[in-house]
């Protein structure tokens, strides 16, 4: 009997170790958008996308070492999706995440992450023939009049008639990036059998920082690297360790304690801390229909992942 209750005890506060790491995680992604935004101001887009991946390569290298024995040997196949995994999850989204903070609010642009799993559901559907159900439509159609309603600042009768009026570069950059993410995780599907997370992921944090130092490799020649303040250092360590590793270790210890669904709603408190730090660190302005706005992303992203 005491056993039992030694046993249920124990698992209860596993579990709720597990939630307090989830909350951490979700914690660190909505500070990434507060340290991409000053990495993005002092750095070029390039560059800051280069260094942060370069510092996360360094970290996951030890955590594949520590935890698994070092990097399995991949097959042919396995090449070709790890590196496609490297092209849009880390160059094409780090590029469009950089980009998009360089012209647009940390907050705002927090809120439009929100859309990655309503994107991913679309392009499931749309590619692999997953069927939709009657509720996932409803959800996806809320997360929709939500983003609508962040997107065109509350006014989206103005954006019928004008859509530049609401759609800026910063915008672009972010649903391009949402687009980016999706790619990255349907093609992760494939590339996750016969490896595990951490050595997918780490293989392609190395492809993303290849094709990362390709492109910036004339802008780090030329950088003043004595000219990089303190903050900008402590933005990118963030990035790489906090933003990028350890967050990326503690969420998959949630998938595998609670499940992949439970553990994909905490997903929905990032644009909260997002905009949170982003009005307590940067002095950003909480517009009315950034919050209307978030409360029907949120809502419909829920439904969907039912």
């Amino acid at each position: 009997m005491y056993g039992l209750r030694d046993l249920d005890c124990k698992s209860i506060m596993k579990n709720q170790l597990v939630y307090a790491k989830l909350v951490l995680v979700t914690l660190f992604w909505g500070g990434t958008f507060i340290a991409g935004r000053i990495a993005a101001h002092a750095l070029p887009v390039m560059t800051a996308a280069t260094l942060r991946f370069a510092v996360a390569a360094v970290l996951l290298l030890l955590v594949a070492w520590k935890m698994e024995g070092g990097l399995p040997r991949l097959s042919g196949k396995q090449i070709g999706a790890t590196a496609a995994l490297g092209l849009t999850g880390i160059f094409l989204y780090n590029l469009c995440f950089f980009g998009a903070l360089g012209t647009m609010p940390a907050g705002r642009a927090a809120l439009f992450i929100a859309l990655n799993p309503i994107v991913t559901a679309l392009a499931a559907a749309a590619l692999l023939r997953e069927r939709l159900h009657a509720a996932k439509w409803i959800g996806i159609a809320v997360a929709f009049a939500g983003a609508a309603i962040v997107i065109t600042r509350g006014d989206p009768w103005t954006a019928v008639h004008d859509l530049r009026a609401s759609l800026g570069t910063g915008e672009l950059l972010m649903l391009c990036a949402i687009s980016s993410w999706a790619a990255y995780t349907l093609i992760g599907r494939a590339a996750l059998k016969g490896l595990s997370p951490i050595a997918a992921t780490t293989y392609a944090a190395l492809w993303g920082l290849l094709f990362l130092a390709l492109g910036a490799g004339r802008d780090l020649a030329s950088l003043d690297w004595s000219a990089i303040g303190w903050r900008v250092w402590a933005s990118l360590l963030y990035l790489g360790a906090f933003g990028t590793v350890l967050g990326f270790i503690w969420y998959y210890e949630g998938v595998k304690a609670i499940g992949a669904s439970r553990t994909a709603v905490f997903n929905n408190l990032v644009p909260v801390f997002g905009v949170s730090l982003a009005a307590l660190l940067l002095g950003e302005q909480v517009l009315a229909s950034m919050v209307a706005g978030g409360v029907l992303v949120a809502a419909g992203v829920t439904l969907t992942n039912r």
